[in-house]
Formats: C-alpha cells, structure tokens, sequence
C-alpha cells in the first residue's frame, strides 16, 4: 500500500505518530478533486435518512447555535454571509466515490474505521476548539481552513455551558497551521484543535475512527452473554461453609462470583463472535436494508462469468478470524462460519472494496447469495 504520508512509511506512522502525536503532511493527496461538490452536500443535508448539522457563530464568538438535519432549502437562504458551518457525516455509505477515499486508509483495521464526514464553511466558520475521543484525518478538499493544535483534554476539562456544542474555554495553541487543498493533518485522540475557515469554499474531509468506551464494551458484551446464558446458569455454592456472621460477603462468594464471569471472559469463542459482530455492526442498517438483491447461484454465476465487478456495499463493514481451524466472517453485525472454499474469497471481500476474478464455485456462489441478501455487496450493473 503506498503510504498516504509523503516520506514517512506507514510503518513509521504508525510507530512514532498513530495515537501520539499530530502530523501535518502537505500535499498528502496531490490533484485532490473532492467527489462530492458543495451543492450536492447541502442537497444531502435536505434528506431524512442523512445525519446533517448546521453550526452557526457571532463573528466575536459569543453565542452559538446548532441545527440538526434534515435541513430546509429556506435554511440556506436566511444564511449570513460568514461564520456558519455545515457538517454531513457518513457521506461514504452515500455516495461510492467518496466511499473509494476510505481505501488510502486501510491500513488501519477495517472494524476500526468509522465513516467519512464532510464539512462546509463560509468565512470564519468553524465549530470552536474541541478534542475528540477518536483519531481522525483531515483532509482539505478546497478552500483553506487554519487548524489550531495543541495540549491534551478529558471529560473533566473545563467546557462553556451556554453553548449547544462542546467548546474548550481554557484554549492556547502550539501549532498553527493553514491547510490548501491536498494538505491532510492526522490529529490524535483528546488533542485539542480547532479549525475555521480562511476566506469561502472551504471543504474538509474528516476520516474517523471506531473507538468504543469501556463503557459501550463491557454493556456490549454483557448483552450479548444476556442472549445465549440460559435461567439455569446461576450463582453456586455447593462448598459453602457455615459463616461467624451471615451478613459478612467472604472472599469465598467473591471468588466464586469472578470465576463465574471470568468463564465467559475468557472464552475464546464468546469473546470472538461478540468483538466481531460489535464491532461490524453498521452504523446506518436501514442503508444495507435498501441494497437488498435476492439473486440465485445462476444468476451471480452468469454475472462473475461476464466479468461484472462485485463491489462491499457503502458502508458495510467486513472483518474476520481464525478460531482454532475456524474461519469466521463477520460482515455487518452477523457471523458465520466459511467453508475452507470460501476462505480465499471471503479474506478477498475484507481486505478489496472491487472483485473482478472470482470463481464460480458452487461455495463461492453461496457465500455472494447470502451477503447479496443482506445487501453487503453488490454488482456494479446491479445498482
């Protein structure tokens, strides 16, 4: 894969920057020609089944205002001439070409990667200083946005409570830096940074990244042990032995309580096909919903044997594992074990967003009807 970080390797990313420290690349996407014009993502924003907002400030940054999508065309009209931001986010489950960005960025897990955002600002838009929880990459698509950088941020940093977004009060910069289209600024989890425009027409292309809490994982995972656990799998104590005091909760009971859940902990099988399936889980079903195609194995046979391309489904998320001499795909919430034929196709469906060779095995055939199905892939001509 070549490396989206001019000089620096991948490797060495990911070694000294990823998580670290931020990194500025100019020019990281030369000849960079944004997919998705400024009127198609204001037409965007107008649609129910899209995530939009719109940030608008004072000039002196005093008072703020948030709207939530969908938008109305009168919306735009009424907008000043400076200082508004529109945001869309996951314009890659949308739009194929803006998907296709996504691939510069594989070298982080596919289960990892969230969505692409994109943002619009008039001059002096920006949404204040703030960090998020997540690593992201920005790249600008037009215009110039001015990225202040600098110092690390938690929950318990001081915010404004008189505005509807997070904003950092308590604010200094160590780097400034002015963007130009093709530049890319990678910022990691809870450093602070805060951009806004210089001049109108500016565009910026915000790849993030899927970062569960604590929190989402341990609630997660014990959903997940609420689904397969039966009423009869209870707290036991057939070694219990008569206590000083009844009310004392011994080491004993608490033992036995964390050798209960460490049962499930470790279990490799359990925490494989939750992690798999939590961490595919689409984050816009209802668009896997549309893409439903109910083909049988003569009809995708006919179409692999023309050379019709396959193509995952924007914003279908693909992920695999070997569980002892398993092979498990997990594709959008959902696993299953593959044959030892299907391996070479389903390892080939994870790591390509097109396929152009694949051969018409009768297992092959069965894997594409079920993820056909489930509206995980498709055929270019299929649309």
């Amino acid at each position: 894969m070549k490396s989206p970080f001019g000089d620096i390797s991948i490797e060495t990313f990911l070694a000294e920057y990823w998580q670290k420290k931020p990194l500025l690349i100019r020019n990281a996407f030369p000849d960079f020609e944004p997919p998705v014009t400024a009127d198609e993502l204001a037409g965007m924003a107008l649609e129910e089944d899209v995530e939009s907002r719109l940030i608008t400030q004072s000039p002196d940054g005093k008072d703020w205002s948030l709207k939530h999508g969908p938008l109305q065309e009168e919306t735009f009209a009424e907008l000043p001439d400076s200082h508004w931001t529109l945001l869309v986010q996951s314009v890659d489950h949308w739009i194929p070409e803006a998907n296709e960005l996504l691939e510069h960025f594989r070298f982080v897990p596919n289960w990892r990667l969230d969505d692409l955002m994109i943002s619009y600002a008039a001059d002096g838009g920006g949404v204040g200083p703030h960090y998020d929880n997540y690593d992201v990459f920005l790249i600008q698509a037009s215009g110039t946005r001015r990225w202040e950088v600098g110092g690390i941020y938690g929950e318990d940093s001081p915010r404004r409570p008189d505005v509807p977004v997070m904003i950092l009060p308590e604010w200094e910069s160590e780097h400034v830096w002015d963007l130009q289209p093709g530049d890319m600024l990678y910022v990691p989890p809870r450093v602070g940074h805060n951009g806004f425009a210089i001049g109108d027409d500016c565009m910026t292309y915000s790849v993030g990244f899927r970062a569960p809490s604590h929190q989402e994982m341990m609630s997660g995972f014990t959903d997940y042990l609420s689904d397969i656990t039966k009423a009869e799998d209870r707290y036991s104590d057939s070694d219990l032995a008569l206590q000083a005091n009844p009310g004392e909760i011994t080491d004993d009971a608490l033992e036995r309580v964390k050798s209960a859940l460490k049962e499930y902990i470790d279990s490799p099988e359990l925490l494989t096909h939750w992690f798999g399936q939590f961490m595919t889980e689409p984050k816009n079903p209802e668009h896997g919903a549309d893409q439903v195609c109910e083909m049988d194995e003569e009809e995708i046979a006919e179409l692999l044997e023309a050379g019709i391309p396959l193509c995952r489904s924007e914003g279908s998320r693909f992920a695999f594992n070997r569980l002892d001499d398993h092979f498990i795909l997990f594709v959008d919430g959902k696993g299953c074990a593959c044959s030892e034929g299907q391996v070479t196709l389903a390892e080939s469906l994870c790591a390509n967003l097109y396929h152009d060779q694949i051969e018409s095995t009768e297992e092959n055939l069965q894997l594409l009807k079920a993820l056909l199905l489930q509206g995980s892939v498709y055929f270019l001509d299929e649309e």
